[in-house]
């Protein structure tokens, strides 16, 4: 099982695939596992595609909460640097996006070109769940039934459509029931979404970055993507219409074309120094 020692947790993480390395940063609750098929294998045909579990997720450490979405970028920074990279494409969703926004903001160099999927960039304007779906999650969690929860979390992630694709239901849930991540452990992952606020300093990254989301999403509404690319220099917007929250289970052969497009476009890595 691939582990990397990184700022005191170890990093359970997967590479498939070849090419240039595509660092993709999972969201809140999620593991690996949650990218699913098939845009894991659409990507790894173009890239050497890299995934891995937070501190405290899936395969990855135990970790106590109180650490920042900084503190998970300084992660992801460690984890590329044990694989051997000094840059990759990065591309993050939902929490995974905030920890894509310090990671170009804190690191520039390590980022290649940047992908925001389907989140938020905190301050005035930004806008978090809406409370009454937000509402119907937490009571589904708190009810103890797993397939309830599951059910709810299907539902308020996904559009309307797709939540009645029952084989797509299935695989969402083979996932969140092969590697289930504890309460506690979501509960520290809000408190660090809580602190997160890049609002004031977007405009300062660097890389070609490129956003996208889903009109129906209910986790972070599409409103957030509009603020995002506004604020970023030069940024690509990219509305998925009729889609929520996990776009890329949605349209997995769009999104992973977007990544392409985007990775190529970028202008060819400087010759390092000997």
């Amino acid at each position: 099982m691939p582990t990397a020692r990184v700022n005191g947790h170890y990093l359970h993480h997967l590479v498939r695939g070849e090419g240039e390395p595509l660092l993709l940063v999972m969201g809140m609750s999620g593991t690996h596992l949650t990218w699913g098929e098939p845009f894991l294998g659409l990507l790894e045909r173009d890239f050497e595609v890299i995934v891995y579990d937070h501190r405290g997720v899936g395969r990855s450490s135990r970790a106590e909460a109180g650490y920042s979405i900084a503190d998970l970028a300084d992660d992801a920074a460690g984890l590329l640097a044990h694989l051997g990279h000094d840059a990759a494409h990065v591309a993050g969703i939902s929490m995974g996006g905030m920890v894509a926004q310090e990671l170009a903001l804190r690191r520039p160099d390590t980022v290649r070109t940047l992908t925001l999927g389907c989140t938020y960039c905190g301050g005035e304007g930004s806008a978090l769940a809406d409370p009454e779906a937000f509402g119907r999650l937490a009571e589904a969690w708190r009810s103890g039934d797993r397939e309830r929860a599951l059910r709810a979390g299907w539902e308020i992630n996904v559009s309307r459509a797709f939540a009645a694709d029952e084989e797509a239901y299935a695989a969402f849930c083979e996932a969140a029931l092969e590697l289930p991540v504890p309460l506690p452990v979501i509960m520290g992952q809000m408190q660090a979404i809580a602190a997160h606020d890049t609002s004031g300093r977007l405009g300062g990254v660097r890389a070609p970055t490129l956003v996208v989301h889903g009109t129906d999403d209910e986790m972070l509404p599409v409103s957030n993507a509009h603020m995002i690319a506004e604020r970023i220099p030069g940024a690509r917007l990219e509305i998925f219409d009729g889609v929520g929250h996990l776009f890329w289970l949605e349209r997995p052969e769009r999104a992973a074309e977007l990544l392409r497009e985007h990775a190529q476009a970028a202008p060819a890595p400087s010759p390092q120094r000997g």
